[in-house]
């Protein structure tokens, strides 16, 4: 008599065990982020350009300001004190915008069909693997502004730990940003279409935020438009940070119209806007990608 084993199937020898499949997402998620880095530095024009425009607002607008009346701003001796922390995130949120258009490209050439019909372990790794790239630039384009705000005569008075917190906003409002420009990628038929939704929020998103003039400034109903921004919830605790020693997370660094807003709140307000775009870009991939 005979006995017989049963033999696992085809599938079930190729199924990641799952201990290896952390592992894998990491690997999978490492190799699409190296290609996004190998094309920026065959082509680094888009993330100088990314550094060039909001220097150009840097210079002209402190050069347009200088002779301002001192302390017309509520900071410093300079325009440019003031103006940095919103060119900061100016150069920040420009390059978050952006995030989308390499996999709409992938998109229109084939390749992104080719990475979805792949044996990945998870999609999300191309999502995950553009927000890594888009942030990892994103911060090193506002290291460059902020090296040139410097020299222009902005000061820094923050300390080591300011820096930090400067690149966890910048971080917060970039992954955001990013999530909802992915988003997009996969929502809207063409990159034509995704250009035109990226003029049409970029500079009125600026202009509507605190980065050029401060709140009191505007009149009421901007105020409110103002302080519903995101832009606004990263540029405040920046400015606060530049011009301000002795600072803590419980410190007002915004006045809304309806009350103080402390930089604590600030990063709330950037955490749960990054849940809200995750969750909506979640929608859209489980839509798009079914």
């Amino acid at each position: 008599m005979t006995s017989t084993t049963d033999k696992p199937t085809l599938s079930a020898q190729f199924q990641p065990s799952a201990s290896n499949t952390g592992a894998e997402f990491l690997q999978e998620t490492a190799a699409l982020a190296k290609r996004l880095y190998i094309q920026l530095a065959r082509r680094p024009s888009f993330f100088l350009g990314g550094i060039i425009q909001p220097l150009m607002f840097l210079v002209l607008f402190g050069a347009l300001f200088a002779q301002a009346p001192k302390d017309t701003f509520g900071v410093g001796d300079a325009y440019t004190e003031f103006l940095a922390a919103g060119v900061i995130i100016f150069t920040a949120f420009g390059g978050a915008l952006t995030a989308g258009l390499p996999l709409i490209f992938d998109r229109e050439f084939g390749f992104l069909n080719r990475l979805l019909v792949a044996p990945l372990v998870s999609r999300s790794s191309i999502v995950l693997a553009s927000s890594l790239f888009i942030v990892s630039t994103a911060l090193a384009q506002t290291a460059a502004i902020s090296v040139v705000s410097l020299l222009l005569g902005a000061h820094f008075a923050g300390g080591l730990t300011g820096v930090f917190v400067v690149g966890l906003v910048v971080s917060l409002l970039v992954f955001g940003f990013s999530a909802l420009s992915i988003g997009l990628a996969f929502a809207l038929p063409g990159h034509i279409e995704m250009l035109a939704a990226i003029f049409v929020l970029n500079l009125p998103l600026v202009f509507s935020s605190t980065a050029l003039a401060p709140l009191r400034f505007m009149p009421t109903w901007l105020q409110v438009v103002a302080c519903l921004n995101p832009l606004t919830y990263a540029i405040e605790p920046i400015r606060f940070l530049f011009i301000h020693k002795d600072w803590s997370f419980a410190s007002t660094v915004l006045q809304a119209p309806w009350s103080s807003i402390s930089l604590l709140t600030c990063l709330i307000v950037l955490v749960a806007f990054d849940i809200l775009a995750i969750a909506l870009v979640s929608t859209i991939l489980k839509q798009k990608l079914a």
